[in-house]
């Protein structure tokens, strides 16, 4: 039995099936990171009427979070300001212990860049008990198949399930200690061991999911890097925004400072051939009824203008989401080409460019299949192993 075969084996132990979710209740949720995300996370959670954790190394998030009057959401959503280690009424706690974060809780929040959730994934092996359930938003392509790989690697034994979805249940824009939030539609979600809806079901009140049947699914679903690149690169001279043009001496209008006015229509069609591409690959692994091109657009770009819309990203966020977009969704989806026989020229050439803007080879650290124990000499196997891992299937033959 191959590498991979053995860890699908242990990762699906335990899996169910596609039937309609029990009723299935969280109340004990831990967050890990600091970041924006993450208070946006806890937040919701603690409106849900959940008891919070939020755990940070850092000791300036600790203090921005102390010295604030707590967690402030404005615009769409449960707006309100959400306090933080205060003794009376809801609180979210916060520690910078992750063993006391996640000692009791029965949701595990792992934020931030993928860099620190491949992190957290190996520090928790040792931490874990059954029936805990690991979240990551966004997953991207691929990322529960690669937290269930690293917790082997870290020698966890517990039954626990790692759930994914790609993205957050809103749009946030952050000034100061506020968190000026938009609307967003639903997103895929899945689990592994695959199969395990009552899960999603229970997660619902806190992300906005549409429920895959497996991984593979909702990881090819993945279209964040294929709608932001193209608008984070082309929007230049050569080729212009989607915005109304604003004559000189004139002041922009805020609906026209949103994501979608990145997207034109050459973005548009940069966008169409990295769809095609990531729609093949799919297809050779089994993945059918991917979002048409349209759909993608809307669910990373957002609205032009109202509740809906997505703000612009500041360079710094933007030289973020570049690069995780190429650990996390672009060299993915090359490696699982490089095992279906399938080029990806344009796919490679986002790639290339990030590179180039970051001025470090971001792609290194990518996520490789064959790294998660699927070998590219074993393309048949390996696509059947994964397929049955994500099913819920008990081996990888």
């Amino acid at each position: 039995m191959s590498d991979f075969s053995n860890f699908a084996e242990v990762a699906a132990k335990g899996a169910g099936t596609l039937t309609s979710p029990a009723r299935l209740k969280f109340r004990r949720f831990a967050v890990l990171g600091g970041g924006a995300d993450a208070r946006l996370i806890a937040a919701l959670a603690l409106a849900e009427g959940k008891d919070v954790t939020l755990f940070s190394a850092y000791g300036a998030e600790l203090r921005h979070l102390c010295a604030g009057s707590g967690i402030g959401l404005r615009g769409a959503g449960p707006v309100g300001t959400y306090q933080v280690d205060r003794n009376a009424g809801p609180s979210v706690h916060i520690t910078a212990e992750i063993d006391a974060a996640v000692a009791t809780a029965e949701v595990i929040f792992l934020t931030g860049p993928i860099h620190k959730q491949r992190t957290y994934a190996m520090v928790l092996a040792d931490h874990l008990s059954d029936g805990q359930v690991l979240v990551l938003a966004p997953g991207r392509s691929f990322g529960a198949l690669e937290a269930a790989w690293l917790l082997r690697i870290g020698g966890v034994t517990a039954d626990v399930t790692i759930a994914e979805a790609q993205g957050l249940p809103f749009w946030y824009r952050q000034e100061g200690s506020l968190l000026h939030l938009g609307n967003r539609g639903p997103v895929a979600g899945a689990t592994v061991p695959g199969g395990r809806q009552d899960v999603l079901a229970a997660l619902a009140p806190i992300l906005n999911l549409t429920p895959c049947e497996s991984v593979v699914t909702s990881g090819f679903a993945d279209g964040s890097a294929l709608v932001e690149f193209p608008a984070l690169f082309m929007s230049g001279p050569a080729l212009g925004p989607g915005a109304v043009p604003v004559p000189t001496g004139g002041t922009p209008l805020p609906e026209n400072q949103t994501f979608a006015t990145l997207v034109g229509p050459e973005q548009r069609s940069i966008i169409n051939r990295l769809a095609e591409e990531r729609r093949a690959v799919a297809h050779a692994f089994g993945v059918r009824d991917l979002p048409d091109t349209d759909t993608w657009i809307t669910a990373h770009a957002g609205a032009s203008r109202g509740d809906g819309a997505r703000s612009r990203p500041d360079v710094a966020e933007s030289r973020d989401l570049l690069r995780c977009g190429v650990i996390g969704s672009l060299v993915p989806l090359i490696s699982a080409a490089e095992l279906a026989g399938i080029d990806v020229p344009v796919t490679q050439s986002m790639v290339t460019l990030a590179g180039a803007v970051l001025g470090t080879d971001a792609a290194a650290a990518g996520r490789r299949l064959d790294q998660i124990g699927i070998r590219k000499t074993k393309a048949a196997e390996a696509r059947h192993a994964i397929n049955r891992l994500a099913l819920g299937g008990h081996d990888g033959r």
